[in-house]
């Protein structure tokens, strides 16, 4: 009989107002393309709206692995610094949720990757900072394309993917002065951060682009096997 597969957890977004069919009512919802990467790498899907902190490490302690996903720009009086004009309102309570669940996974050993929000708010979980606003990065800053990222040798990143590749990105926002023990695992060619992890026993990575908007499956396989493992390590 085949394993059970891995029970992966995914944040959500929190909207007051959204509509579909009859409907216009206040939502937590993900793109699709969440939970489609996460089945096609092997996992079973779970979303996780924004709930009471305190109830974040229970909610860990039942899942093999945590996706905190892409969404709003993080409030930056979590970093400590005043708002730029060109960041976005905040996200109060995903933000208090999701630093609930980095810090429950953190604490417990639990795979998590952050997918763009979800990199820059591990940065800034581990004491990190943002650059509110990137100027003359490559492409269109917030417009949907495409670019190249450069992994970094000897990286965890760069055992998933060992080689340059192009990659689907959606960002205005990058890591700044990087949190306690994170490392950058990769870079753009113009040498923003585009990857970083927490070296150690626990498999913790956050990108700054898009996997669910692209094909490739690899980073996702990545953590759906770390989360398998975890399950029959001790």
């Amino acid at each position: 009989m085949p394993a059970p597969k891995p029970l992966i957890g995914i944040s959500t977004y929190l909207e007051a107002s959204a509509k579909w069919g009859v409907w216009d009512l206040p939502a937590a919802l993900l793109p699709s393309g969440y939970p489609r990467l996460v089945q096609a790498a092997g996992g079973i899907a779970v979303m996780l709206p924004p709930d009471e902190t305190a109830s974040a490490a229970e909610v860990v302690a039942r899942l093999d692995a945590v996706v905190v996903a892409g969404g709003p720009d993080v409030e930056p009086v979590r970093y400590g610094a005043e708002r730029h004009p060109r960041t976005g309102p905040p996200a109060r309570e995903r933000d208090a949720w999701e630093l609930a669940l980095i810090g429950a996974a953190l604490a417990s050993g639990t795979p998590l990757l952050g997918i763009c929000r979800g990199m820059q708010l591990l940065n800034v979980a581990l004491g990190g900072t943002l650059v509110q606003h990137l100027e003359g990065h490559i492409g269109s800053v917030g417009v949907l394309g495409t670019h190249t990222v450069r992994p970094v040798p000897g990286t965890l990143y760069a055992s998933i993917v060992p080689r340059d590749c192009d990659v689907p990105t959606y960002h205005h926002q990058a890591a700044d002065r990087r949190g306690d023990g994170l490392v950058v695992s990769a870079y753009a060619t113009d040498g923003t951060p585009e990857a970083v992890e927490l070296p150690g026993a626990a498999w913790v990575l956050g990108v700054q682009w898009h996997p669910e908007m692209g094909e490739d499956l690899r980073v996702m396989r990545a953590l759906v096997a770390a989360a398998a493992d975890g399950r029959t390590t001790p």
